[in-house]
Order: structure tokens, then C-alpha cells, then sequence
């Protein structure tokens, strides 16, 4: 590897036609991870394969990584890319621009300091406001189809199309919100406060995260327990 890599960035085509070839195993192994998202097994390799060799156009031989190591997460990212722009919700591509970037400066923050980024932070880093960032990483959150299976107990899948009902009378909505205020006493201060953010002000998680002072996977956490201990109530 390291011999063909010298002659590549020696000028011979030959040795790079060489370290595609001998790296496509990478792709197929990368693209296994995809197959079920209803897109083209093809086009997916295909994509994989720009993927590879933009690796290995970039990859610096000073570095003690192994090839692999890099090529992976370039692979996956181009795929991730592909599906992210062929979604049937069109995203603008200012936002998408915006979006990817704040993901690689929380990434970049996480292994400078070894904890979670605020969107405050991100945001002063690409120097915009914090409200592009949170829209632009909403933007480009992947939809759920109506017919996507949520539980399965060997019969017939409950769907989340099966969840949804907008047959509600006056008295069972009036029922329904005094029997939640009742559960939301059950609660400790920190997990109201959390409730009350994400599901009647609309926060996002990561939002909640940088008002209360915690990480976004604490938040998550909490928000779990807490649905959980209504549900014993409602």
C-alpha cells in the first residue's frame, strides 16, 4: 500500500487504478449497512466508490492511521451525502451546507474537549445564529414513512400510520389533559422542567440541553424516564 501510494503521488495513474481496485472490498462492505433503505444497490456502490477514491486522493501517508481506518468514514459520509440530497423532502442546499458543517464542528468540539457542544457554541464556531443551526439540522432529519413497522410480537406489525387518530372527541381531550397534569405531579422538578420544554414550548433536545446546562444524551436520558413514569399515570 504504502509503495503504491508513493507512486501515486509520483504521477503513475497505473498505481492508483491499482488502489481502487484492490479497496473496493471496502465499499461493498461499507454499502451492506444501506441496502435497506429502498435505494438501488448500484447506485449505492457507485456513490461508495467516489467516496474511495476521493480517500485516497486525500489520505497522507505521514499520518500513522491505516488506510482503512480513513477510507470508512469518507465512504460513509458520500453515501450519506447521496441520500441526504435524493430525499423525497427537499432540503436548499444553504441549509444542507449549513447542517453538514455544524456536524463536523460538533465532532471536531467532541474530541478538542471531550464533551457535548451546545448550539450556542457550534453556531459561533460557523458564525451564524443558533436558530440556523437547529433548523438546518432538523432540515435534514430523514422522514418516517407511515408504513414503518414500530412493534412486531410475531403477528401482524403495528405501524406508525396505526398510532395516528385525529378522531378525538371534546370530553376525551378534556379528560386526557387533567389526567396528564395529575401524572405530571409524579415528577421531580428537573424532569417537569424537561416534559414542559420539549412537548409544550416544542424545544429540541439539543436546545433543552444548552437552556438547563446538560448534555443532549442526559436530556434524552431524562426525557425516557420521564415518559415512562407518565405512562404508569395516564
Amino acid at each position: 500500500m504504502k509503495i503504491l501510494f508513493t507512486e501515486m503521488h509520483q504521477g503513475k495513474t497505473q498505481a492508483r487504478e491499482k488502489l481502487i481496485q484492490g479497496n473496493i472490498r471496502l465499499v461493498l462492505s461499507v454499502i451492506q449497512r444501506f441496502t435497506n433503505r429502498g435505494e438501488y444497490v448500484d447506485d449505492l456502490f457507485q456513490v461508495g466508490c467516489i467516496g474511495l477514491i476521493k480517500s485516497i486522493d486525500n489520505f497522507d501517508l505521514s499520518q500513522n492511521v491505516r488506510f482503512s481506518t480513513y477510507a470508512v468514514p469518507m465512504i460513509i459520509g458520500e453515501i450519506r451525502r447521496y441520500l441526504r440530497d435524493n430525499n423525497a423532502v427537499r432540503v436548499s442546499r444553504s441549509l444542507r451546507d449549513i447542517a453538514y458543517k455544524a456536524l463536523q464542528v460538533r465532532e471536531k468540539l467532541i474530541n478538542d474537549n471531550s464533551a457535548e457542544p451546545t448550539v450556542s457554541q457550534i453556531a459561533q464556531h460557523l458564525d451564524v445564529s443558533r436558530e440556523e443551526v437547529v433548523f438546518a439540522l432538523d432540515a435534514i432529519q430523514e422522514p418516517v414513512s407511515l408504513f414503518e413497522p414500530i412493534y412486531n410480537d410475531g403477528g401482524d406489525p403495528i405501524l406508525v400510520m396505526d398510532q395516528l387518530s385525529d378522531e378525538r372527541s371534546g370530553d376525551e381531550q378534556w379528560l386526557e389533559e387533567i389526567s396528564i397534569k395529575e401524572a405530571m405531579k409524579k415528577l421531580n422538578d428537573r424532569e417537569k422542567h424537561i416534559v414542559s420544554l420539549r412537548f409544550f414550548a416544542g424545544k429540541t433536545q439539543m436546545e433543552v440541553a444548552e437552556e438547563i446546562g446538560i448534555s443532549q444524551a442526559q436530556v434524552s436520558r431524562l426525557e425516557k424516564a420521564a415518559l415512562k413514569q407518565l405512562r404508569k399515570y395516564v
